[in-house]
C-alpha cells in the first residue's frame, strides 16, 4: 500500500519511474535533508517558529544567503527552462529563496519552449520538475517560492486578464475585485505560482505620471478598501500576495520617473495619511505575506536602504510578517542613482540592515549573494542580521504548505482551472463595471441601432489592441477592439464604415505639443477621408486617446492633451454637424476641454482588457447601463497639478476678483471632472439620512444610513460615497475625506438603504505630535454621487 501511494506521488509529478530520491517521501512528511529522520523543521506537526529555528541551526553561509536572492526565469535570466546537470555547478545548488516569472510566457521563453507554457498542464509539470529538483538535489531541499505578476491578471500567457488597474479601482466594487484576486489565485495555485505581485497600492497624486494607468486611484481610502479584497482573494487561494510599491513611489518629481525615480516632494504628514495610509490598513487588515520595496527615496534616504520604512513602519508599527523583496534594480541603484553608498558592497549592507529579505533584479542572483557572503566574511554584516532576513523568508515558504506539500498535485486540473475562456463572464463583467460615461448631453446615448443606417467609427484607436497587453498581465489572447465590437454588435442590421484619420501619434511627438508643426499631406488626407465618410452616416463613433507607446512604466508625460493629431480630428468630425461620440481610450486623466464642451458624449473606457470592444458596444447601445466613477480628478490643464482629492481646505479654491490684499482673474479654476464623477442612463435620489450614535465617546462606532431611488426608466447602478469632515482640529485636516462607498444596483422604481458604519480608526487624524488620534469636536456627514455632488448631509460630535 506504501508502495502504492508513493507511485501515486510521482505520478502526479509527471514521472512513473522510481529513483534513490524517492525514499525522502515519507508517510506524511518529507526528508528535506535526506538524513532518513524526522527534524523539526520536516515535522507538518511543529510550531512554524520551532521550524525556522531547526531549519537555520542546519544552513550554512552559502545555503543562508541564497535565500535571499531572487532567480528571474527562463527567458528573463535563467538560459535553462529545466534543471540541467550544470545546475550543481550553479549559485542557486545551494537552493534560492523564490523563481520569479517562470515559463510565463514573456520574454524570449515564449519563442524557444512554447510547449512549457501552455496547455497549462505542461506548465505546472515543468513547475513541479524545478521543485523537484530543488528538494531533492539541495543539500536541505528548501523549496522554492514560485512568484509573478498579477496586476491586469496573472501574468501568463492565456490566463484571465482584467483591464487595467485604474479600470478596476473605476468599478467602485469592492466584491468584483474581491472576486478577480480569487480568479488570479485559483490560476497561479492551479499553473504552480505560489507568490502573484499584486496589488499595486500607490496612490497617484500626479496624473502626468505613466504609471497612473497602473494604481487604483488618487485617494487612500478607496485604494486600501479595493487592495484589502485584493489580497483577500488571491491568498484564501493559498497564495501569497506581494504588495507594490512600498513607498511613497507614485509622486516622482514633477509627475516624471524612468530616468528620474526619485525625490518625491511629500510631507511627513501627508507621507503618512496619504501615501502609507493603503499600505497600513492593507498589513493590518489582510496580512499580505509579500511586500515589493520600491527604488525611489524619501527625504533624501532610498527606501530600500531604509530601517525606518522597512523595520520601524512595516514590521514594528504595522506588523508585517511576511518578506519584502526589491523592486528591480533598487539595490544598485542605492549606489547608481542615490550615492549614499561609495561601492555596491556598501549598498548590500545598507539595504539588508535596513531590513531587505531578498534581492530583485535582471542579472544573476551570484551578483547580489556573493557580495552578501564577502559582507559576513569580512565583519561587516552580522550573521544575526543574516539569520532574521532568511527566517522571514522560510516563514512565508512553511505558511504557504511548501515545506509539507511542495507540488502541484494535480496537474490536469491547471486545464479546467486556468484560462481566459474558462471566466469570459466575469472578464466582460469587470471591463462593463469600469465604463465611466463622463457627458451625455440630449441623451444622446444610449444608441438605437434601430434608428441607424450607417455608422461611422473614426479614430486611432479603433483597431489598436496594443493597450490590451500588459507587461504585467495575460498575452497570447485574441483581443475585441472597439470597432470589432461594435462591428459585431450591429451584425448586417447597421452599416459601418471605418476611418483611422490619423495615427495615435504624429512624427515630432512629444516635441509637437510645444513646438506645432504643420499637418503633412498625408495626415489632412487621413482627416479628409474620415470627413468624408461621415457624409451619409448617422453618428460618428471616434476611439481616442493613447496607446501603450503614450502612457505606461517610464512613459510619464508633459501634457495631457490628446496626442499627435486626435484634436484636428476630432474638431473635424464635429463640424460634420453630425453626432459625435467620443470613447476615450486612455491611462491617465486627459485635459479633453473642447471635447467637454463641444462633443456631446464621451465615454471613459480607459485601458480596456481582452472583452473591451464587446463591452463599450453594449454599453453605447444600451444592453448596458454605465456606472463606473473615477477614481482619478481631471484637471483641466497641467497648469492646475497638482489638482486631487483629498485636499486641503482652500488649496484648490479659485481666486478673488477683488480684495485689499490683490485680486485679478489670472488662471482657469475647478475641475473638469471631479473625484467620484460618473453618469447613468437614469438617475437616483438621496434621501433619509439618519446617522446614529450609541454613544458619543471617541471609541463608539457611528452608523450612518441614507435611501436611494432610482427615478428614471432604466436599471443602473449607483455609488453611494459617504464623505467625512472635520470640523476643526489641532491641524489642518483635509477638507473632506472618503470614508464608505458602495456600489448597488437598482430597477426603474426600487430604493435601497445603504448603511455605513464609521470606526474610531475613520475619525482619525495626524495630531501636532504626529500621533494618530481620535480628536473630540464635531463631524460633518456628506453622502452623494461624487466629491463635488453631495446629496444629502448630516453631522455628529464626538467628546
Amino acid at each position: 500500500m506504501k508502495r502504492r501511494l508513493l507511485f501515486l506521488t510521482l505520478a502526479c509529478l509527471g514521472t512513473s519511474v522510481l529513483t534513490a530520491k524517492d525514499t525522502i517521501y515519507k508517510k506524511g512528511w518529507i526528508d528535506f535533508n535526506k538524513n532518513g529522520v524526522m527534524d523539526v523543521y520536516e515535522d507538518p506537526n511543529a510550531p512554524i517558529e520551532d521550524r525556522i529555528k531547526d531549519l537555520l541551526k542546519q544552513m550554512t553561509l552559502e545555503e543562508k544567503t541564497c535565500q535571499m536572492a531572487t532567480l528571474y526565469g527562463s527567458g528573463r535570466v535563467l538560459e535553462d527552462s529545466l534543471p540541467t546537470p550544470n545546475w550543481k555547478n550553479e549559485i542557486w545548488k545551494d537552493g534560492i529563496a523564490n523563481i520569479d516569472e517562470e515559463l510565463n510566457g514573456l520574454g524570449r521563453g515564449r519563442r524557444a519552449y512554447p510547449e512549457l507554457i501552455y496547455p497549462f498542464s505542461n506548465h505546472a509539470k515543468a513547475i513541479n520538475t524545478i521543485q523537484r529538483w530543488f528538494i531533492e538535489e539541495t543539500r536541505l531541499g528548501i523549496p522554492v517560492d514560485f512568484s509573478n505578476e498579477g496586476i491586469h491578471g496573472l501574468n501568463h500567457t492565456k490566463a484571465t486578464p482584467f483591464p487595467a488597474p485604474i479600470n478596476i479601482g473605476s468599478t467602485w466594487n469592492k466584491q468584483l475585485v474581491y472576486q478577480a484576486g480569487s480568479i488570479s489565485g485559483k490560476e497561479a495555485k492551479a499553473l504552480g505560482y505560489t507568490n502573484v505581485y499584486a496589488p499595486i497600492l500607490d496612490v497617484a497624486r500626479d496624473p502626468r505620471w505613466g504609471r497612473v494607468l497602473e494604481c487604483y486611484g488618487e485617494e487612500p481610502y478607496l485604494v486600501a478598501e479595493l487592495g484589502i479584497q485584493m489580497v483577500k482573494g488571491l491568498q484564501e487561494q493559498g497564495v501569497a500576495s506581494t504588495l507594490k510599491h512600498y513607498a511613497a513611489y507614485g509622486v516622482p518629481k514633477g509627475g516624471r520617473d524612468a530616468a528620474v525615480r526619485t525625490d518625491p516632494h511629500i510631507s511627513p504628514r501627508d507621507l503618512h495619511s496619504l501615501f502609507l495610509y493603503p499600505f497600513k490598513r492593507v498589513i493590518k487588515e489582510a496580512h499580505p505575506k509579500g511586500v515589493m520595496s520600491s527604488y525611489n527615496d524619501w527625504d533624501g534616504v532610498p527606501v530600500t536602504a531604509s530601517h525606518y520604512f522597512l523595520t520601524e513602519l512595516l514590521r514594528q508599527q504595522y506588523g508585517f510578517k511576511g518578506y519584502v523583496v526589491s523592486d528591480s534594480e533598487a539595490v544598485e541603484y542605492v549606489q547608481t542613482k542615490h550615492r549614499v553608498a561609495d561601492t555596491y558592497e556598501e549598498a548590500v549592507r545598507q539595504v539588508v540592515e535596513a531590513g531587505l529579505n531578498v534581492r530583485t533584479h535582471f542579472t544573476q542572483p551570484e551578483d547580489y549573494i556573493l557580495p552578501l557572503r564577502q559582507l559576513v566574511k569580512e565583519g561587516k554584516l552580522s550573521m544575526k542580521v543574516i539569520d532574521e532576513r532568511v527566517a522571514d523568508v522560510l516563514r512565508v515558504k512553511f505558511e504557504l504548505g511548501l515545506f509539507d506539500d511542495p507540488y502541484v498535485n494535480d496537474i490536469k486540473a491547471a486545464d479546467k482551472i486556468v484560462g481566459a475562456d474558462k471566466h469570459a463572464d466575469f472578464v466582460l463583467e469587470m471591463q462593463k463595471q469600469s465604463l465611466v460615461l463622463l457627458k451625455n448631453d440630449g441623451d444622446l446615448l444610449p444608441l438605437n441601432k434601430n434608428e441607424l443606417k450607417k455608422v461611422l467609427i473614426a479614430g486611432p484607436l479603433a483597431k489598436e489592441t496594443n493597450y490590451m497587453i500588459s507587461r504585467y498581465g495575460p498575452q497570447g489572447l485574441e483581443n475585441v477592439t472597439v470597432y470589432d465590437g461594435i462591428k459585431n454588435y450591429l451584425g448586417n442590421q447597421v452599416e459601418v464604415a471605418y476611418a483611422q484619420g490619423c495615427k495615435t501619434k504624429d512624427a515630432n511627438w512629444p516635441d509637437s505639443e510645444i513646438v506645432p508643426t504643420a499637418l503633412t499631406d498625408d495626415e489632412k488626407q487621413g482627416i479628409d477621408e474620415a470627413v468624408r465618410l461621415a457624409a451619409d452616416c448617422d453618428v460618428i463613433i471616434a476611439a481616442l486617446g493613447e496607446d501603450e507607446s503614450c502612457t505606461g512604466e517610464s512613459k510619464s508625460r508633459t501634457d495631457l492633451n490628446l496626442p499627435g493629431r486626435q484634436q484636428q480630428l476630432l474638431e473635424a468630425l464635429y463640424a460634420t454637424g453630425k453626432p459625435v461620440v467620443l470613447v476615450l481610450i486612455n491611462g491617465q486623466p486627459l485635459t479633453i476641454n473642447w471635447a467637454a464642451r463641444n462633443i456631446p458624449s464621451i465615454l471613459e473606457a480607459w485601458f480596456p482588457n481582452q472583452l473591451g470592444g464587446v463591452a463599450i458596444a453594449q454599453t453605447l447601445f444600451g444592453d448596458y447601463n454605465p456606472g463606473g466613477r473615477l477614481t482619478v480628478t481631471f484637471p483641466k490643464t497641467t497648469g492646475q497639478i497638482e489638482f486631487n482629492f483629498p485636499f486641503k481646505p482652500g488649496s484648490q479654491d479659485g481666486q478673488y476678483f477683488s480684495g485689499p490684499n490683490g485680486s485679478g482673474n489670472t488662471r482657469v479654476n475647478g475641475a473638469l471632472y471631479p473625484f467620484g464623477f460618473g453618469l447613468s442612463y437614469t438617475t437616483f435620489d438621496y434621501s433619509n439620512l439618519q446617522v446614529h450614535q450609541a454613544t458619543k465617546h471617541t471609541q463608539s462606532p457611528i452608523t450612518v444610513s441614507v435611501d436611494i431611488t432610482n427615478t428614471g426608466k432604466r436599471a443602473g447602478d449607483e455609488v453611494v460615497q459617504l464623505y467625512l469632515r472635520d470640523v476643526v482640529a489641532s491641524v489642518i485636516p483635509y477638507d473632506s475625506q472618503l470614508r464608505g462607498f458602495e456600489r448597488i444596483h437598482l430597477q426603474p422604481g426600487e430604493k435601497k438603504t445603504v448603511t455605513f458604519t464609521l470606526t474610531p480608526e475613520d475619525l482619525e487624524i495626524l495630531d501636532r505630535h504626529m500621533e494618530w488620534t481620535v480628536e473630540p469636536g464635531k463631524f460633518e456627514v456628506l453622502v452623494g454621487a461624487s466629491s463635488e455632488d453631495i446629496r444629502s448631509k448630516g453631522e455628529f460630535s464626538v467628546e
